[in-house]
């Protein structure tokens, strides 16, 4: 086995861009009508059972259905059945939990108001015991008015697609106005309602418009569903005690307003409830192949996000440097709750004592460090930039993070994280993430340069990057790429001109990792590119990128 250094790396992930496209036509079926206007869905999984969702759309105060589970799509073999009754309490929808499946078991599932069958769903039981190999769908941040959620549809198509991961950024709060435009007049598809969802109904009216998006429909039909939230499930950047995108004396109580949001999100998405709300957090073991721990990032442990610097005020290095410690260092911000964390050591601990190859951790928001490096001295004039990202020049000539509300404003907390970890027996940690509507790969290392594995973000399903979002030149937002893989530590590869979703298969020995765009998102007639696939192995106690 021949392991590369960081020049091949970056040579052979460059290559793996120019791999032809697999033509892809959009999903035949249209979505739902009648009863059933928004689809099914399933989720949630443990060894025994899984939610299954719908919303029926009646004029009756209290609708019921008939729910079906099957061994088979034809349901000559049913195994579990039931009735379940709604209302306007919970919006119509539906949660049903049909339990005693088998471990590991493939279902076909159905629910019926009179005569009127529901699309049919796929969904899967966790595993246990022995397990060779594992599919999940890496998703992340759908924005209905900036384009088709193709990728979703290329999801459903994917049969090496076990269980789909969504990292956050579900629906998007903003109106029209504020985050679509143009686009989404051309498209048809305005935000509903068109402001800013402030109300429990405002939620409920925007969660319903995504589920009537053709793709999303099919993807949660195909496969099973298990996400963490972000923050534009309630508004832009929120941390415990409020939110950037959050103005009391117009928009009301804080609290009220996530209350709102949150319950929308669960009358909507097929997960089970917690207690209270935001203790959204999850592990999910897949036999002896693997614990997925999820984590909760915006609601139960997070510090307000730092300020950037007035860049007029930075002058010399040791500028920088004071306020990098007055902005960052001193403030010591959390992101995570302790009894959260505590549950994350007891899991990873658990899956380190039973032997399990992989360990995975999803995250909203990214661990790699992204300090933007000098882009000017490496070649890319402030001209050259659009203006919506002239400030990167800024935050290169100081070497600042790009973002702030990830893990990079919050380094205590993210070396706490890994010191967890490595205290538990694990610095192989396989970081599953989305956020920045830009694809990566990247090697984790703490404060002390000690290895802590591999993460990987994914652009977002229609939510445009920086680089398409302020009409950066096609070739500039190239060569940037190339620059930040070549020139931060952590960064192997990114692409940030591409829509899309990560499909990863884990097997006992490596995980193949595969990055999959669409071509666009301006239309359902749609192509797939890979734009780079890789194989990750154990490389002494941590992981790396490896080839044959």
């Amino acid at each position: 086995m021949v392991r590369l250094n960081r020049r091949e790396t970056l040579k052979l992930l460059a290559v793996a861009g120019t791999v032809s496209a697999a033509g892809r036509q959009a999903f035949a079926q249209e979505p739902a009508e009648g009863a059933f206007r928004h689809g099914v869905a399933s989720g949630d999984p443990d060894a025994t059972s899984v939610v299954l969702w719908t919303r029926l759309s009646s004029d009756e105060a209290t609708p019921s259905a008939r729910w079906q589970v099957a061994a088979d799509a034809d349901f000559a073999t049913v195994v579990a059945e039931g009735e379940a009754t709604t209302s306007a309490e919970r919006d119509h929808t539906v949660k049903v939990v049909p339990d005693g499946l088998e471990p590991g078991g493939v279902y076909f599932y159905r629910f019926t108001v009179g005569e009127e069958n529901s699309p049919v769903g796929r969904t899967r039981t966790l595993p246990q015991g022995p397990l060779d190999r594992l599919g999940i769908a890496v998703a992340s941040c759908t924005n209905y008015p900036l384009g088709h959620f193709n990728a979703y549809d290329a999801i459903a198509r994917d049969e090496e697609v076990d269980f789909v991961f969504h990292t956050g950024d579900y629906i998007y709060e903003y109106s029209t106005e504020d985050w679509g435009g143009a686009v989404a007049e051309a498209l048809d598809r305005e935000s509903l309602p068109d402001k800013e969802i402030v109300t429990l109904a405002d939620y409920r009216q925007r969660h319903a418009q995504y589920k009537t998006d053709a793709g999303a429909q099919a993807m949660h039909a195909a496969h099973p569903f298990v996400a963490c939230w972000d923050d534009h499930e309630v508004t832009n950047n929120p941390w415990t005690g409020g939110a950037q995108n959050h103005q009391p004396e117009e928009e009301g109580d804080w609290e009220t307003r996530r209350a709102n949001a949150l319950q929308a999100y669960f009358e909507w998405m097929p997960i089970r409830e917690p207690e209270p709300r935001m203790r959204y957090w999850r592990t999910y073991r897949f036999g002896d192949l693997a614990t997925f721990v999820i984590l909760e990032t915006r609601h139960t442990g997070r510090d307000q996000e730092p300020a950037y610097p007035d860049w007029t005020e930075i002058e010399t290095q040791e500028d920088r440097d004071r306020a990098w410690q007055e902005l960052i260092v001193a403030p010591n911000r959390q992101m995570l709750a302790p009894e959260m964390v505590a549950d994350a050591r007891s899991s990873i601990m658990a899956s380190v004592t039973a032997g399990e190859p992989w360990r995975l951790v999803g995250s909203a928001s990214p661990f790699e460090r992204f300090n933007i490096p000098d882009i000017v001295s490496l070649g890319i004039s402030r001209e050259e930039l659009s203006d919506g990202l002239k400030y990167l020049a800024d935050h290169g000539q100081w070497n600042w993070p790009w973002y702030t509300d990830t893990w990079d404003g919050y380094p205590q907390a993210r070396q706490a994280f890994y010191d967890m970890a490595r205290e538990s027996g694990a610095q192989d940690l396989l970081v599953l993430t989305g956020d920045t509507h830009q694809f990566f790969a990247a090697e984790l290392m703490d404060d002390e340069g000690r290895r802590m594995g591999i993460e990987l973000g994914t652009a977002g399903i229609s939510s445009p990057s920086e680089y398409v979002d302020t009409g950066l030149d096609p070739e500039v937002g190239r060569r940037l790429d190339m620059i930040y893989a070549e020139n931060m530590p952590e960064v192997h590869w990114t692409d940030g001109l591409h829509n899309g979703y990560i499909r990863v298969v884990l097997g006992r020995e490596e995980a193949v990792v595969t990055v999959i765009g669409v071509d666009t998102v301006m239309s359902t007639d749609y192509e797939t590119v890979e734009l780079f696939r890789g194989r990750i192995v154990k490389s002494d106690a941590s992981l790396s990128f490896a080839t044959t």
